[in-house]
């Protein structure tokens, strides 16, 4: 079921009312936080099992495996603190969670990489499985409790249903944010009440959202799709223009859907993490990793990068550490060269400001407590979108001779020809959506207008929301038969 879709524009109205219902009926405490619990898992389920109920079958015996482990993982350690036991429960659950992700997701590529390695056919040797929407999202969310677990920073729990509801909560079940169980977990075991200011700021945040997906990303999605089938008789200028537009279509689509999460589980007075901070403001590419994908960055940081030695060993380490952590990060994207290369192209970005120990220079706001940024922090935010754009061709491209022949194929004569352009009103709603944010930029999303209460700004607030809602409106209604799935559900 898509976030965009005429189906999730019944279903969610109907689970909110239903949710509350619950949650304000005259029952004890206790009796309303299971049903609750329960109601939001079988609703999660539904919503999951919409692209195939096959799916959910894996989800289950994911969301087993973790629980089951956290409670055989503590046991251990209550039984004999020095038993080897407890790490071998924890592994155990490790290698299963991420077998099942090897075979669903990786599994055909290696073998068919091989047989072209060798020369054999592998054909016979192939699953042809598909792979289940969001399965890399919900492995690592369910991985890092049960290693949380072991590392005592979080009580394993006993309530199977707040578990499962954890694993399985339908706003960022399959993409996101990847939330940690010491956060989300403990949401799930108390009471909770709904709240009027929450319960507006989720839905403009979910306004935010969907204007980035349908008006930005799908707009975009169009236009960079053509490019890319024909990139080959394409001059510079249009392939460059086309890989602009993509770096604005996969954020517009990952963030929008990450807006929309968060908007979503604010109704059901659930807080999720903040998963995207103004990326394209960044002012060098360390800053930029801290901005985008923030649930995945510190799921790699936590669990990889620092179990490694992280930063806190000779040079020479943290040049491995950084290299396993992109290509790992590039590897979960998908399985293909691309990836790889990708995670590697942004390895070689971050390595000399690692070696400089500048990686950490910029932690706060760019212009924080200005208008505008200078002339210097300006250059550095050009500087920095043009490198990660240069990692989204690569991203976007299907092989690697692919990206090679449209990185040629922009730098040359033609780069300074006019492109073509069918339509210059995608830049229009680029321009507002960069406008909006970059006045909100420390806010926790572009919409965030709560606090300032001025007539003149509260008129300017209702405009902008009409304005939005009204190309939201427009752009959902036209694309109502086939809505466009979210880029991220392949991952």
């Amino acid at each position: 079921m898509l976030f965009n879709s005429l189906e999730f524009a019944i279903f969610l109205p109907l689970v909110f009312l239903i949710y509350w219902a619950i949650g304000y009926a005259h029952l004890n405490d206790t009796l309303k936080l299971r049903l609750q619990n329960a109601f939001v898992l079988i609703a999660s389920y539904v919503f999951y099992g919409w692209w195939d109920w096959r799916f959910l079958i894996l989800i289950v015996f994911t969301s087993l495996c973790s629980w089951g482990s956290g409670l055989l993982i503590v046991k251990s350690q209550i039984t004999n603190n020095k038993s080897p036991l407890p790490k071998v429960w924890l592994w155990l659950n490790i290698v299963i969670n991420l077998g099942i992700l090897g075979v669903f997701k990786y599994y055909d590529f290696f073998v068919s990489e091989f047989g072209q390695l060798f020369g054999i056919s592998t054909y016979s040797l192939l699953l042809r499985i598909i792979l289940p929407v969001g399965i890399s999202f919900y492995t690592f969310q369910a991985l890092s409790y049960s290693i949380d677990v072991f590392r005592k920073k979080i009580a394993p729990t006993k309530d199977i249903i707040a578990f499962f509801a954890f694993i399985a909560f339908f706003p960022q079940l399959v993409a996101g944010p990847i939330e940690r169980a010491t956060n989300l977990l403990p949401q799930f075991l108390i009471n909770r009440k709904f709240s009027y200011d929450q319960g507006v700021d989720g839905m403009r945040q979910i306004l935010w959202g969907l204007f980035k997906k349908i008006v930005i990303a799908d707009n975009c999605a169009t236009y960079v799709d053509q490019v890319w089938a024909t990139y080959d008789t394409q001059t510079g200028s249009t392939l460059f223009l086309a890989a602009i537009l993509f770096t604005f279509q996969i954020y517009g689509d990952f963030s929008g859907y990450s807006d929309i999460a968060i908007g979503i589980a604010k109704l059901f007075g659930i807080k999720l993490m903040r998963n995207f901070n103004n990326p394209y403001f960044s002012r060098d590419i360390a800053e930029f990793w801290r901005r985008w994908h923030i649930s995945l960055t510190t799921w790699f940081r936590d669990y990889v990068y620092i179990p490694l030695g992280g930063s806190r060993v000779g040079k020479w380490k943290i040049v491995r550490n950084t290299f396993v952590i992109f290509l790992v990060s590039g590897i979960w994207h998908g399985a293909n060269w691309t990836f790889l290369a990708w995670g590697a192209f942004h390895a070689i970005l971050f390595l000399p400001l690692i070696l400089l120990g500048a990686n950490r220079k910029y932690t706060n706001q760019v212009a924080e407590g200005r208008i505008l940024p200078s002339w210097h922090e300006t250059i550095q935010i050009l500087c920095t979108f043009f490198l990660v754009v240069i990692g989204w061709i690569i991203f976007r491209s299907e092989t690697i001779s692919q990206a090679w022949e449209i990185l040629c194929g922009i730098w040359n004569e033609s780069f300074f020809s006019i492109p073509t352009l069918t339509k210059t009103i995608y830049f229009g709603y680029i321009v507002i959506m960069l406008v909006i944010e970059w006045f909100s930029r420390e806010k926790q999303h572009g919409l965030d207008f709560s606090q300032n209460t001025k007539p003149v700004i509260s008129i300017i607030k209702c405009l902008l929301y009409i304005v939005i809602a009204l190309l939201v409106e427009f752009y959902f209604l036209a694309s109502i038969e086939h809505p466009t799935a979210f880029i991220y559900f392949q991952f």
